[in-house]
């Protein structure tokens, strides 16, 4: 079982430092029980703050694929046809056991990612509270009735699962957005497949294992590894009949435009370039306690990462605090750190070449992180704070989403050119006004052109009721994730007419 396996499974994961001979695989979750893989690639997956090898994660191979296919299908009708309720007694026991398992896996999150580890704890609570709204979700099954539309003729409008239905989860939030996901689409009576991150897959096998403990029957949850040649296999699958994706633009894009060919149902959260607009009249402490926060929590690897400041007129003055506010920011990822290292030498690589490009093209580098880490830490994947100053639109650090610990600074005359310039990027997940004037504010409310919008709140994230509304260039699709948009993205409707 998959309860027992992941117990073994978890002893090498929270600290045996094993030679890379001896690192075992993670092994997939099909049909209620783990399937160790019998592929031949596989892609190591690191502590990224120390290099450390903790485990092997594989690609997952045809027959593979097929199993978890396979048993989702089989698995499809009867839980289609298990009452509502009983569905949601299953999600609030799900609920419960993630409630008493977030220590648990915010450490699994911080030696696989990297995050410090409160923000390792919010991507659990952030999580758990869509998975708790997933649990009330029933209600917003059913559809309009109409009696006696016409002479004796009455109308109801019912909706039904949509079927197997895919989930593709970053590694930057690997135990929130599955949990954006795979309850939702369990909640509106459909078995998924989940595909997480082969960078940090273990946050999505314990809430597997937590799942089965709750109840979850056989198939209706199963998780497959691997990258794009496992995405490309799962989405051949003609049973696949929604899928359901975070992550980059490009690949989110190829998702989007092959499972729409096929007629499968998709929504994809892609890239971001998140700007907060700064006016002279703001609250000047809590906005530079607010932008170094939202700039370089989870080292900037989240999309909605505040990595663009739009300083208006004499706003630009906030540019040395800002720099000392970020300075006293500490690396480590113990308890008392602010800022952990990225993910893996990959990705520091490239915010370092992002960095490189920042300077060949002129912009200003006024906090360079290049090189800064822990004083106990000898090797690592660290880049410090990083804040550049006159930027302009044409650059690459500004047209481009640098996913690390890099703010940049635009500097304007007035309130429109910051407006206008946030509306003509053609990313829209999230953007921010800092001011003191309900005028301004409601202002900018009305004129921004982007899906999530804050005053004076760094990363505008509303309840899960609300939904994930990024916008424009960050998503692709018609129904947004979660929220009210979920139980219509994981259903569909039948119209039934009858006369007696």
């Amino acid at each position: 079982m998959l309860t027992v396996g992941w117990r073994v499974f978890r002893r090498e994961l929270v600290g045996v430092v094993r030679s890379s001979r001896r690192v075992s695989s993670v092994p997939h979750y099909i049909d209620g029980k783990e399937v160790a893989s019998k592929c031949e690639n596989f892609t190591e997956v690191t502590n990224p703050a120390t290099g450390e090898i903790l485990h092997r994660v594989p690609c997952a191979t045809d027959e593979e694929v097929d199993g978890a296919v396979r048993a989702a299908f089989d698995a499809a009708q009867d839980w289609k046809r298990t009452p509502q309720a009983q569905r949601s007694r299953i999600l609030f026991r799900l609920r419960e056991e993630v409630a008493g398992s977030i220590e648990e896996i915010a450490s699994i999150i911080t030696r696989e990612l990297g995050k410090v580890p409160v923000d390792a704890r919010g991507d659990v609570l952030r999580g758990l509270e869509v998975l708790e709204y997933s649990c009330g979700v029933a209600a917003n099954l059913s559809g309009p009735t109409y009696l006696n539309m016409s002479v004796g003729l009455d109308a109801i409008q019912i909706r039904e699962p949509i079927g197997v239905c895919l989930g593709i989860t970053p590694f930057n939030f690997p135990a929130m957005i599955p949990l954006w996901i795979f309850p939702m689409a369990l909640a509106c009576g459909n078995p998924i497949i989940m595909k997480p991150s082969e960078i940090a897959p273990s946050a999505m096998m314990k809430l597997a294992s937590l799942a089965t403990t709750a109840g979850v029957p056989r198939g209706v949850l199963n998780v497959v590894h691997g990258g794009r040649e496992t995405v490309t296999r799962l989405l051949s699958k003609q049973e696949i009949k929604a899928v359901s994706f975070v992550g980059s633009t490009s690949a989110g894009t190829e998702i989007y435009k092959t499972a729409t060919s096929l007629g499968i149902r998709a929504q994809c959260n892609l890239g971001a370039k998140n700007h907060g607009i700064v006016l002279p009249d703001c609250n000047r402490d809590l906005t530079i306690r607010s932008i170094v926060g939202a700039a370089f929590g989870a080292s900037g690897q989240r999309c909605m990462a505040l990595s663009t400041i739009v300083l208006v007129g004499d706003a630009r003055n906030l540019l040395s605090a800002l720099r000392e506010e970020a300075m006293n920011l500490r690396l480590g990822t113990s308890a008392d750190s602010d800022v952990g290292p990225l993910v893996t030498r990959a990705a520091r690589k490239r915010v370092e070449l992002m960095i490189e490009k920042g300077i060949e093209e002129g912009a200003s580098l006024i906090l360079d992180g290049r090189g800064m880490k822990p004083s106990n830490s000898i090797s690592g994947n660290w880049i410090g704070p990083t804040i550049f100053s006159k930027v302009h639109q044409t650059m690459s650090i500004y047209q481009e989403e640098i996913f690390g610990p890099v703010l940049i600074a635009i500097e304007v005359d007035t309130f429109k050119e910051a407006i206008d310039l946030v509306n003509r990027n053609p990313y829209a997940n999230g953007t921010c006004l800092f001011t003191s004037s309900a005028i301004s504010a409601q202002h900018f409310q009305q004129a921004i052109d982007v899906g999530q919008v804050g005053v004076n709140v760094p990363i505008p994230l509303g309840s899960p009721g609300f939904g994930f509304t990024g916008s424009r260039g960050s998503f692709l699709g018609d129904l947004p994730f979660y929220g009210p948009f979920s139980p219509v993205f994981y259903t569909k409707a039948k119209s039934i007419l009858t006369r007696w």
